[in-house]
């Protein structure tokens, strides 16, 4: 695959194919059935299903046939992975005083870096886990990183020492960004470009209501049960997502579900073989799935605009996050207990957004015949974008001036509105508009 096919929109997808097969060289050796489909890079899996002669489109085992309940149920749990994550990097801000204690540390920028580390490795993992998900399917990249993240949280809880407990808490967040790197990916494979505002704003909940929660909850359980109990109740988070998710969560992209029906057919190898350079060495196939992310951000203008305005809003968000603790402490009095309740201010935003995103997109939807589209997303991020700087002056203003408390909670609230607003256009026009939905939205990530 050229360095160019990775930023091909959906909308050309039939002219790629058509060329490549005219440049595919012809196969040196057949396709042992051992390999099955974690043998193929992505661009050859879509090509090697389209030889295979099924009725997918009407195939109970596609998961834009499953009811109605099942797709949701799928949706639930994902959205459930994605939840805890975020939950867990924000779960111990209230108690790093105590973290300071218990780990004699002096440097502010030690005990910052206890909290901040778990972003770091948050960032990164998608650039691999995104990948690897299109070449060996959804599912079993989220119920591995969520298993890692139990043991790595565990890790923290009982960590010997400071370096321990940042070395457990980069793995944690790498783990743990699994449901980053393929939810929306596993949100697309469910539905159509029509139906799927809802579900994308139900999941994209997480990455933004785990972090406003995490505080809250945190702030309580270190008051009341110590700091190290904070990371054993995200182990116990994670253990109940793994026990609903591994046994109901089943398969969604389609052209791995595909290729591992083919396994014990002949015939269906065969047309597989016909399209597959096997004899190339699966380094490198896994090099040209990893190297695609980073492509798409380089190569695709609209992609790496999108992804730079989503890191400006993230980093304006965890910025405002780490004044809360202080602030409220300092000017109204706020315990580590209650002063996790202000960040329900981003929280009410953020849900306020979601209707409001997935309303807009049915009825953008709607005026072009039931027809989604990716510019059609557009829009809403428009609209959105204005909320973010009058909540950022909103909050700023009411802070500095040390009016009531609820104003720079009010402030904080319309700022989520504004971002929730712009992220779920852009989650939804990245689905949408690349083949690739997993590497487009980690590469965004």
């Amino acid at each position: 695959m050229s360095d160019a096919d990775a930023v091909v929109p959906r909308s050309t997808t039939s002219s790629f194919t058509v060329e490549h097969e005219k440049n595919a060289s012809p196969p040196k050796e057949p396709l042992s059935p051992g390999h099955g489909e974690s043998a193929l890079p992505e661009d050859k899996v879509e090509e090697a299903v389209e030889n295979i002669e099924d009725d997918w489109e009407h195939d109970p085992a596609n998961a834009r046939n499953w009811s109605w309940g099942r797709k949701w149920t799928a949706v639930g749990i994902v959205s459930l992975y994605t939840f805890v994550s975020p939950l867990a990097s924000s779960m111990m801000a209230p108690g790093l005083g105590d973290v300071a204690i218990k780990y004699n540390i002096h440097s502010t920028s030690i005990i910052a870096l206890t909290l901040s580390i778990y972003l770091l490795s948050f960032a990164l993992g998608p650039l691999v886990l995104a990948p690897l998900s299109e070449m060996y399917g959804r599912t079993w990249i989220l119920h591995i990183g969520n298993l890692f993240s139990i043991a790595f949280t565990l890790g923290c809880a009982f960590a010997p020492n400071t370096g321990a407990l940042i070395g457990f808490r980069f793995l944690a967040g790498l783990s743990g960004s699994a449901p980053i790197a393929c939810g929306a990916g596993s949100v697309g494979d469910l539905f159509s470009e029509r139906e799927r505002a809802s579900a994308m704003a139900v999941y994209s909940l997480g990455p933004l209501i785990g972090p406003v929660i995490g505080p809250i909850a945190g702030g309580f359980i270190a008051q009341t049960i110590g700091i190290k109990w904070v990371f054993i109740c995200i182990s116990i988070l994670c253990g109940f997502a793994a026990a609903i998710g591994i046994p109901l969560l089943k398969e969604t992209y389609a052209p791995v579900i595909r290729l591992r029906r083919t396994k014990n057919d002949p015939e269906a190898l065969a047309k597989i073989t016909a399209v597959a350079n096997v004899h190339q060495n699966k380094a490198a196939f896994l090099w040209e799935n990893l190297k695609r992310p980073l492509i798409m951000l380089s190569r695709s203008f609209i992609c790496f605009i999108l992804s730079l305005y989503m890191a400006f809003l993230y980093g304006i968000y965890y910025l405002m996050f780490a004044t809360f603790a202080n602030f409220f402490h300092k000017t109204y009095g706020f315990g580590p207990g209650i002063g996790g309740l202000a960040y329900l201010g981003l929280g009410i935003g953020f849900f306020l957004a979601t209707i409001f995103g997935a309303k807009t997109a049915d009825q953008l939807a709607d005026k072009n015949g039931g027809q989604g589209k990716p510019e059609m997303r557009i829009p809403a991020l428009f609209f959105g974008s204005f909320f973010v700087p009058i909540g950022l002056f909103w909050y700023g203003w009411s802070a500095q001036a040390k009016l009531h408390w609820i104003m720079p909670i009010i402030g904080s609230g319309i700022f989520g509105f504004g971002m929730m607003s712009s992220f779920l256009p852009i989650q939804l026009y990245l689905v949408d508009a690349f083949r690739f939905a997993a590497s487009a939205t980690s590469a965004a990530s």
